[in-house]
């Protein structure tokens, strides 16, 4: 920018003179700059809107829409600390018996005590004394036939360390605690299938005995052990379900479309399977919730006071206002960018006019939804921006229709069939209307947009290049009027060049 001394000769104020002169010109540019942040903002407004749509779109009606959403099963047991169960949708509704014969346990073995002082770092040899020249033994883990064998190979210098190692290699738990001088081995998992065993000949097997880790008295030579450990074999959950016993290697089982996980060993239990009413309930609940939320919206925003006399502000405007001013303004003008908008009209008119006109049924009859205890509050009972929201009678968390009779509940209970078969079409007619709304338009909209966001951003952008042209007008307008005053200045420099001239030859 080149760098200007203006009024050395003149005494005006030509930077203020041309500002003044330019600011014709440059309010045509801040009034484009106005507009194009009022765009912006309105843009930030129908994304935000678009963004809870599309949720409601994609997430609530997608469940509301398939009649298996409302395959809701609830499972009772008298003794529900024994059993854990869950109903899956193939779950027929019935009442059963059912025992907790026995709960899945992992294999254990509590080694016998070593002798004082052995430690992790002690080898065989010296555990053993020195005869001890190495030895081998197995291990199998699970119940697969051919088994799952690992050999364990020992020497004189193997520590007790490496044994614990090579057991934990093999898939089992293994500890050497020297506080208490013993092995602790487990099966990495419950049941028998996931049990272990050691073997092994005559120098492994009295390796095993020299570590605590022979469950029996006597190996198979005859030899007395001094050192025995104890043995706790792995075993299977076992249930009995209406007669029929059933096995687990996890305490799990899964059954006719139920999943039970047995606790503890009980019996004489009932097992009773019924339709979730209140599953179902909470379901149609959820979707009204979604449903009220955006169309309040709708309606705040469409029904927005006017801002009229409110623009953006500029940067020299903001400076004569407090931020909180500035905060106040800007709000007033954000709160209205989608006031009378056309298209949130559209959009919000078609939500309410499937919501209103009912479902045709499979026998040609036409239910609506106050049939089921569900309506607005009507003109003059609901408050302001809420009066197309719906209310369910009977619902307990609702203060202006809670003390109504429930309805829906009793819909639930008497026909689930019709209340399911009722709501997947509602939902659908939604879902259709709203794909069609989000479907797309070259050049318009993108997909799953039900707003113009392509247009908007093309005039958006268009209002970038025309600022930057308007800014060029500007600048090129003062450029001239700067010439225009350096040229004044000059003449008038050269005029009182003269006058002292004259002056100094006159002896003036």
């Amino acid at each position: 920018m080149p760098i200007r001394i203006t009024g050395m000769n003149s005494g005006l104020d030509t930077e203020a003179i041309i500002k003044e002169l330019a600011s014709a010109k440059a309010y045509k540019k801040t009034k484009m700059e106005k507009a194009q942040t009022k765009l912006g903002w309105k843009q930030e407004a129908w994304k935000a809107l678009n963004t809870k749509i599309y949720d409601f779109y994609t997430k609530t009606l997608d469940d509301m829409r398939f009649s298996t959403a409302y395959n809701k099963k609830m499972v009772t047991c008298s003794n529900s600390n024994a059993v854990t169960i869950v109903a899956g949708e193939d779950a027929p509704y019935s009442t059963q018996s059912l025992s907790v014969d026995s709960i899945a346990k992992s294999g254990y073995m509590t080694g016998g005590q070593l002798a004082g002082g052995t430690k992790g770092s002690t080898t065989l040899g010296e555990l053993m004394g020195a005869g001890f020249t190495g030895a081998t033994f197995d291990i199998e883990v699970g119940n697969e036939v051919p088994p799952n064998k690992t050999s364990i190979a020992l020497t004189a210098s193997t520590t007790i360390d490496d044994v614990v190692k090579q057991l934990r290699d093999a898939g089992v738990n293994a500890n050497f605690d020297e506080k208490n001088q013993r092995f602790y081995v487990s099966s990495v998992g419950t049941g028998s299938a996931n049990d272990f065993k050691f073997s092994g000949d005559a120098a492994g097997e009295s390796a095993l005995a020299a570590l605590g880790l022979w469950k029996d008295a006597t190996l198979t030579d005859g030899t007395a052990v001094a050192n025995q450990a104890h043995y706790e074999a792995a075993a299977d959950a076992k249930i009995t379900l209406n007669g029929v016993t059933y096995t687990s290697s996890d305490n799990t089982f899964e059954v006719n479309g139920l999943t039970i996980t047995a606790n503890e060993v009980a019996s004489g239990m009932t097992v009773t399977t019924q339709s979730d009413t209140s599953g179902i309930f909470d379901m149609v609940k959820n979707f009204f919730k979604g449903y009220n939320e955006i169309i309040n919206e709708m309606d705040k925003l469409y029904n927005a006071d006017s801002a009229k006399g409110y623009e953006p502000l500029t940067d020299e405007e903001k400076e004569s206002l407090s931020d909180s001013e500035v905060e106040k303004w800007e709000k007033k003008v954000k709160d209205a960018v989608l006031r009378k908008d056309s298209t949130l009209n559209s959009v919000s008119s078609a939500m309410r006019e499937v919501m209103s006109q009912g479902v045709t049924m499979k026998d040609g009859s036409q239910l609506y939804l106050f049939d089921f205890g569900i309506d607005t509050l009507g003109y003059f009972n609901a408050p302001d921006n809420e009066r197309n929201a719906y209310h369910i009678d009977g619902d307990a968390d609702d203060s202006n229709t809670s003390r109504n009779e429930n309805k829906l509940m009793a819909a639930i209970m008497a026909d689930p069939d019709t209340v399911t078969s009722f709501f997947t079409k509602l939902a659908n007619n939604l879902h259709d209307v709203l794909f069609d709304k989000m479907k797309g338009v070259d050049g318009v909209s993108s997909a799953f947009c039900v707003y113009e966001d392509k247009l908007m951003q093309e005039e958006y952008d268009d209002y970038t290049e025309k600022i930057a042209q308007q800014q060029k007008k500007v600048d090129a307008f003062m450029d001239r009027y700067y010439a225009k005053f350096s040229a004044m200045e000059t003449a008038l420099a050269r005029l009182e060049s003269k006058s002292n001239a004259v002056s100094q030859l006159l002896g003036m």
